[in-house]
């Protein structure tokens, strides 16, 4: 009875904590192979810029006239773009 009481725990656990966030971990990695050049997006440390070239685990993101740095995929963390039509649609939807 024991053992049938810890599964079921390890089972709840795994549906509820470790699928979602798979899922999600999925999510930003395709979020983070459909970015091109030209794309306006923040890093996770708050930087925004623009794409200005795409390498195999980095980005070059122009920060402001003739400025620019390399950042690696993993700190992209929102494409303006995408952030502004979802504000939009939240907005229109508590209309």
């Amino acid at each position: 009875m024991m053992w049938l009481f810890l599964i079921a725990i390890f089972v709840i656990f795994y549906i509820f904590m470790i699928l979602p966030q798979r899922k999600k971990q999925k999510q930003v990695e395709e979020f983070r192979k459909s970015l091109e050049k030209g794309a306006k997006v923040t890093t996770i440390g708050g930087i925004h810029g623009k794409i200005v070239d795409v390498k195999e685990s980095t980005f070059v993101l122009e920060i402001a006239n003739d400025v620019r740095i390399e950042v690696d995929k993993a700190a992209i963390a929102v494409d303006e773009n995408m952030a502004r039509n979802a504000a939009k649609n939240n907005d229109d939807n508590n209309k």
